[in-house]
């Protein structure tokens, strides 16, 4: 749990008493951001499909199950809102890209009748969390800005890229109040370790479970990996922002190969070489992926607090507590 102490004083104010939905409220990062918005004295509203399994949710927080595609449950869950997060996604890169139109239709149209439900209901600001590792494609410098282009390889960093058009389009038409942060490879406690997006938590689970760790191509692809409380506090950050920046890239700004990942593993574990199965190269992932977070940190104060080692200690925690109580 994020410390209220650790974020700046106004990230803290700006949340007390302010009624929040958390669309996506029951998901990895979700979870997380409701426990926190809930220890700041926030009205909080949690909607989504179901909630991460041996998640805990503050019990402050309420919380309402539904589809993002159901455009009445989600005109009832935004009424009297005054700050929504969009955290909801329907797909992964890999998925998207076996389903183009299909992940156009439950991330993109899906947000345009959210869009048209903010409006309408007079929100006074949406924070979205993009994706830092899919929007840019392969990136011709290293780190990269937020200036750099933009061409995903993937149709889930497509309608990544989409919705934050559209955000733009609805703050120049009807002035809606918003600010986006192109998040990196966020990982931590809660975080689903079956999905193919997560890295960390599936290296540990197999490594836990004495399955072999799966490496998706040489292993040489790197990846810049945040943790799951320092994204909440950019999230928070973003949210009592003031100024004229309506975009941010959120991550360690530091390269970890998944070699390096592994070997990590191995070393949190205190075991001896771990059996790696390489596999072969997904169509969806770029070589390499580090964000320059030098903007909002210089914005809002915000910077990565929580060490890798650290992180990674406490995520094995975690995941060797639900292993041992699936047994």
């Amino acid at each position: 749990m994020i410390p209220p102490e650790s974020l700046a004083p106004e990230a803290a104010a700006s949340l007390r008493n302010r009624s929040c939905l958390v669309l996506g409220g029951g998901g990895f990062l979700g979870t997380h951001l409701c426990n926190a918005l809930a220890a700041l004295g926030a009205r909080v509203h949690a909607f989504g499909r179901s909630r991460t399994e041996a998640a805990v949710i503050d019990r402050r927080v309420h919380w309402t199950a539904g589809e993002f595609n159901d455009i009445a449950a989600l005109a009832k869950v935004i009424e009297g809102q005054e700050t929504v997060f969009h955290l909801i996604s329907a797909s992964v890169p890999e998925s998207s890209n076996r389903d183009p139109a299909a992940d156009l239709s439950a991330n993109t149209i899906g947000t345009l009748h959210l869009l048209e439900l903010l409006r309408s209901g007079g929100v006074q600001k949406l924070i979205f969390t993009s994706s830092g590792g899919t929007v840019y494609g392969v990136p011709e410098h290293i780190p990269i800005k937020e200036t750099a282009a933009t061409d995903p390889i993937s149709a889930y960093g497509i309608s990544k890229l989409a919705t934050e058009k559209y955000l733009a389009l609805y703050h120049r038409l009807h002035g809606l109040d918003y600010r986006i942060l192109r998040v990196s490879n966020p990982y931590g406690r809660y975080q689903a370790v079956h999905r193919r997006q997560g890295v960390v938590g599936a290296l540990l689970h197999r490594a836990v479970t004495g399955e072999p760790l799966e490496i998706w191509g040489t292993g040489d692809v790197t990846r810049d990996f945040i943790h799951v409380e320092d994204v909440v506090a950019a999230m928070l950050s973003a949210h009592a922002y003031q100024g004229s920046h309506r975009l941010f890239n959120v991550g360690s700004g530091h390269g970890m190969s998944i070699r390096e990942v592994a070997d990590s593993v191995e070393r949190a574990l205190g075991r001896g070489p771990l059996e790696r199965n390489y596999m072969r190269t997904r169509a969806a992932d770029v070589p390499v992926n580090i964000l320059d977070t030098s903007l909002i940190q210089r914005e809002t104060g915000w910077r990565p607090r929580v060490d890798w080692e650290e992180g990674l200690a406490d995520t094995l925690s975690w995941v060797s507590a639900q292993v041992e109580s699936a047994k």
